[in-house]
């Protein structure tokens, strides 16, 4: 099979470590694998995955114009040369002249249930993609059940032509850290060893509730004398209610925009905190949950969509109002033990997700893309 890789963005977010991790898996598992990627990636792409033939396009396909023209024009071309079986095109498009079997992977369904959450353009953009790939490809890959019967809901999927498979956590780079990396952590977003925090880590985008966050944060810490900080993690997104929020808040609270994070100190950062709060509209997985879970965190995030199927019972949940955040954080912040219990028993839930465990299952979907192509559906 061929994993088209050249849609991962330099600043490997959600869908890079999805696509980064799943190749890694299955090239440990002996699967045989051809990655192509965007040049800058290519010695990545070696090192994570040295058993597999890993190539970089010719040509720039950095702007999302280009790499379409690439897939539909070039990749073709190259799967009928090297004479791959299956191609997995794991965000959203798929080269609709492909020679082969093709499997797509659908991250939510976002676009048609809240496209307000989105750009119009990139509305309309991942609508028209995940039609055409419900129909034209041999199989979906979606990463929940939920995600799977949105799709049947607002996009007439058929359920028998997708198959759920979840993501899993890196534990080599998600683990309870160590008291220097909890250090470490905190020096790089600005806190001293002694002030407490609650950490939110994920794009600054309207799907991801951070207006409400901030207001619910506001609340929570009325009245106390020694309030934590709010540190805001990730890349900066197109919310442009995020400022508002901030200007409303009290000056004696502290709340960090700490912007993009390395990896090697996320696992710090998520479990140093008092508590992680996600508290989003909907996920199609939830990665951010899971790996803060990995941690050792104790989570606080919503019953939206997908979230519990990752959650379980190993997380706090809260409503998205600023008002139910705020009672949320406020009980958290309240229970020492409590935290420390969701945090023992998040621990251990997250154990049970893990990229070996989803490669084996995306080579079964493989499979049954290449009898479905072999069948003629």
């Amino acid at each position: 099979m061929l994993i088209d890789a050249t849609a991962v963005p330099a600043d490997r977010g959600g869908v890079g470590r999805y696509v980064d991790s799943l190749v890694a898996a299955l090239d440990r598992a002996g699967a045989p694998l051809s990655v192509v990627c965007q040049p800058r990636d290519q010695a990545l792409y070696q090192t994570i995955a040295p058993h597999s033939r890993v190539l970089a396009t010719a040509e720039s396909v950095a702007t999302r114009t280009a790499r379409l023209t690439w897939e539909q024009t070039t990749l073709p071309r190259l799967v009928r040369r090297l004479g791959v079986q299956v191609v997995h095109s794991p965000h959203y498009t798929m080269p609709l002249a492909n020679p082969v079997a093709s499997v797509v992977t659908l991250h939510d369904a976002t676009f048609f249930t809240d496209a307000v959450l989105h750009s119009s353009v990139k509305a309309r953009f991942f609508r028209g993609w995940t039609r055409t790939s419900l129909a034209r490809a041999e199989l979906c890959v979606v990463p929940s059940t939920a995600t799977a019967a949105e799709l049947a809901r607002v996009a007439r999927a058929r359920l028998r032509m997708l198959q759920v498979v979840p993501h899993g956590v890196d534990d080599e780079r998600f683990h309870p850290p160590s008291p220097e990396e909890v250090h470490e952590a905190r020096s790089l977003v600005g806190l001293d060893d002694s002030t407490p925090y609650v950490a939110f880590l994920g794009a600054l985008e309207p799907r991801k509730n951070v207006p409400s966050l901030i207001r619910g944060f506001v609340t929570a810490c009325r009245g106390r004398a020694n309030p934590p900080a709010l540190v805001l993690a990730g890349q900066p997104g197109w919310d442009s209610q995020i400022e508002r929020a901030l200007d409303a808040a009290p000056h004696r609270l502290r709340v960090i925009r700490a912007g993009y994070l390395p990896f090697e100190r996320l696992a710090g950062f998520l479990g140093g905190a008092e508590v992680v709060a996600y508290p989003s509209l909907g996920e199609g997985f939830g990665l951010p949950v899971l790996e803060a879970m990995a941690c050792g965190a104790c989570v606080l995030t919503t019953r939206r969509l997908s979230l519990p199927e990752v959650g379980g019972e190993a997380v706090a949940y809260c409503g998205v109002g600023a008002g139910d955040i705020a009672v949320g954080l406020g009980d958290l912040l309240d229970d020492d033990g409590r935290r420390a219990t969701l945090a023992e028993a998040a621990q251990l839930r997250a154990k049970d997700f893990s990229w070996d465990a989803s490669a084996e299952q995306h080579r079964e979907a493989y499979g049954r893309a290449w009898l479905v192509r072999r069948r003629g559906r």
